[in-house]
């Protein structure tokens, strides 16, 4: 079992936590993307991370300065969204940290596919963002069949905790024997079951966890998750996709 989840936009370099013990697996492609961005000026830059004066700033200086080998921060440490503060990895024993080191990846525009101890620097380049590459229009075309096929190398069952923005660069290219099973957080509203962004990152964050927690390896497991006051919904879940509905079914 694999469960692939977001980055975030937000990163910090942390150098005082666990050392990571690993490069990313993609890190000829990350050089070559690191590339294209210092090719960039920052007007470009800026007009492809879609972001005010401030932010653009601070990462126009961090493309400028790339060393993809140096001062580097193990992945699961690096990222500061909600999934990430939810996961809580600062408080996990070995154990939970065996299991997320085998069993999560994360996807980034940047760096493809993350093991949670693969040293990476801090970046900003989502998958959706338009950079061209060595003739490819976008990210979605630089990256191909590669992320699937590392994933498909690896297991027959991928649980997919990202957003569509990403999950989309895995889940068309991998082969049928994989079964890729999707996992909805919502609320059920006049009959219609409504997802809320904020919650689902929150419950994201909390199902690894738990996951970890708990050393789960089955859909069976997984369908017993209960905290946030979320409950699995068998009348509104398939084979392929998971359904929670807080508050119950």
């Amino acid at each position: 079992m694999r469960i692939i989840l977001s980055p975030a936009k937000k990163m910090k370099l942390d150098l005082d936590s666990l050392a990571p013990n690993s490069l990313p697996q993609f890190l000829q492609e990350a050089e070559r993307l690191s590339l294209a961005l210092q090719s960039l000026t920052e007007q470009e830059l800026q007009a492809l991370w879609k972001c005010n004066d401030a932010i653009a700033k601070v990462n126009v200086e961090r493309v400028r300065t790339m060393d993809l080998h140096r001062r580097l921060t193990p992945a699961v440490f690096a990222y500061e969204g909600i999934q990430y503060q939810y996961m809580a990895p600062n408080v996990f024993e070995k154990k939970q940290f065996s299991y997320v080191q085998e069993h999560l990846r994360i996807l980034s525009g940047f760096y493809g596919l993350l093991r949670p101890f693969d040293g990476v620097i801090p970046y900003r380049l989502e998958m959706q963002a338009r950079l061209s590459v060595d003739g490819f229009k976008d990210l979605y075309q630089f990256w191909g069949s590669k992320l699937a096929d590392q994933l498909a190398a690896e297991t027959d069952f991928v649980v997919n905790l990202a957003s569509k923005e990403y999950s989309k660069a895995v889940q068309r290219h991998l082969p049928p024997k994989v079964r890729f099973l999707s996992i909805t957080f919502g609320e059920r509203k006049e009959g219609k079951i409504l997802e809320k962004g904020t919650i689902c990152k929150m419950a994201r964050g909390q199902m690894v966890r738990w996951l970890a927690e708990n050393q789960m390896n089955s859909a069976e497991d997984i369908k017993s998750f209960s905290q946030l006051d979320y409950q699995f919904s068998s009348a509104d879940s398939t084979e392929y996709h998971f359904v929670f509905i807080k508050g119950g079914s």
